[in-house]
C-alpha cells in the first residue's frame, strides 16, 4: 500500500468514529500481528491527546505504537536494540513537531484547557469541519512511514 492510500485510509477511519491513535493503528493492520479489536482496544485511551487529556497527539501516539510492533524490543536488557527503537520515536515526534510546531494536542487544537471533559464530542459535520485532526492523522501516516523506510 502507498503511504498516501495508508494515509487516505487513517482519515477514512477517523472520519467513521475512530480517535486518531485508532486511527493510525488501524491504518497499519496489513503489517501489525494483532487482529482490528486488539488494535482499537490498545489505542482507545489515547485519543483526544491521552483519555482526552490534552498530552501527546493521538495520531502521533499510534505513531508510536505502531513502530513499536513493527521495531519495538521485547527484551529489556538490550540497550543497543532500545536506543535504536527511541531513536525511531524522537524522529518521528521531531518531524511532526517540526511540521506543526508542537506534539500537544491542545497545542494543535488550539485549547485553552489542560485536562478536558472525558466526555467525548458528537462526531457531526460541524465537529470535523472544525477540527484539523484529519491533517495531523494524514501526515503523521507519512512521517511514520518515511521513518521506518529509512531505518534499516
Amino acid at each position: 500500500m502507498t503511504p498516501e492510500k495508508r494515509a487516505d485510509l487513517a482519515v477514512e477511519l477517523f472520519e467513521q468514529g475512530h480517535n486518531c491513535a485508532q486511527s493510525i493503528v488501524g491504518a497499519w493492520l496489513d503489517q501489525i500481528s494483532i487482529d482490528h479489536e486488539q488494535a482499537m482496544l490498545i489505542a482507545s485511551s489515547f485519543g483526544g491527546g491521552m483519555g482526552r487529556l490534552r498530552e501527546v497527539c493521538g495520531a502521533l501516539t499510534g505513531s508510536f505504537m505502531v513502530a513499536g510492533l513493527l521495531r519495538g524490543y521485547s527484551e529489556p536488557g538490550d540497550d543497543e536494540i532500545k536506543g535504536r527503537h527511541y531513536e525511531l520515536i524522537q524522529r518521528i515526534a521531531a518531524e511532526f513537531e517540526k511540521k506543526y510546531g508542537t506534539i500537544l494536542c491542545r497545542d494543535l487544537l488550539e485549547l485553552d484547557v489542560k485536562h478536558d471533559s472525558p466526555l467525548p464530542s458528537e462526531r457531526t459535520p460541524e465537529y470535523y469541519a472544525a477540527r484539523p485532526c484529519a491533517r495531523f492523522i494524514y501526515d503523521a501516516v507519512l512521517i511514520l512511514d518515511e521513518a521506518l523506510r529509512s531505518q534499516k
